[in-house]
């Protein structure tokens, strides 16, 4: 079996650094890389892009709402064509600068409490659909896994992979647990790398206060900004290895 590993990178500004991208780079196959909204500058975004295609790593656009003080976590109320809008200026930003960098943008990938609503909201989720086709139909959409978004991107004629969560707890309707809940986030690496196998083998996600819940998976996250994340990372890649599987681009091949 093959499988993506992804994180959500690029999200250092100006001054500030957020993650430690360099040392990730060197363990994911896809980077999802903010595009200006939750955080991110063209500077940042050069970077991590000609970073990422030194190491052979898939570039994606990871646009959010325009929040860097709450870091794209918090809902701020817009209407769905004011969200397609958004998602379009920020994956049409990366898509410049990457373009700079001599490469492409492979896929698109919602950030936080924007991919959260996408999840759940049927008009929000077909708003984003529609941006990224307008930006360009050979754009891939990586939606978690059993929401809205695949549904409206498969209606909209794009490509659609499947995100799972290393790092984040599940609820039995197969959604995340919210960041607000102490429980949301899985710190422990052995903790993330046991459960991701046993869902693996099962293809069901062991979920906080029910039945584990099926889900479909073409990539896993982890989050880039944790500060265990680039440790997580490899043990994950490790076991994924010894268990057989290739770890590869969801988009190679």
């Amino acid at each position: 079996m093959r499988i993506d590993l992804n994180a959500d990178l690029g999200e250092s500004f100006g001054p500030w650094t957020m993650g430690d991208d360099e040392a990730m780079l060197d363990v994911v196959t896809s980077a999802s890389i903010a595009c200006g909204g939750h955080a991110g500058d063209p500077e940042v975004m050069f970077a991590t892009v000609q970073n990422a295609v030194r190491r052979g790593v898939t570039v994606g656009a990871h646009p959010g709402y325009a929040d860097r003080l709450g870091f794209g976590r918090r809902a701020i109320p817009m209407t769905a064509p004011e969200i397609g809008r958004l998602v379009a200026a920020q994956v049409g930003a990366l898509h410049g600068v990457a373009r700079l960098a001599g490469a492409e943008v492979g896929y698109v990938k919602p950030h936080g409490a924007l991919a959260n609503l996408a999840a759940d909201d049927r008009d929000v989720a077909t708003a984003i659909a529609e941006a990224v086709r307008a930006v360009s139909r050979d754009l891939a959409v990586l939606a978690i896994s059993g929401t809205a978004l695949q549904d409206a991107a498969r209606s909209a004629g794009l490509r659609v992979y499947a995100e799972v969560f290393a790092d984040r707890a599940y609820l039995p309707n197969g959604r995340l647990v919210p960041r607000s809940r102490p429980d949301a986030m899985i710190h422990d690496a052995e903790a993330a790398a046991t459960r991701l196998m046993t869902f693996l083998d099962s293809g069901l996600m062991p979920v906080i206060g029910g039945d584990p819940v099926r889900l479909a998976v073409d990539s896993v996250c982890v989050h880039g900004d944790s500060p265990s994340a680039v440790g997580m990372a490899r043990t994950l890649r490790m076991r994924l290895t010894e268990r057989g599987m290739v770890v590869a681009p969801f988009l190679a091949g």
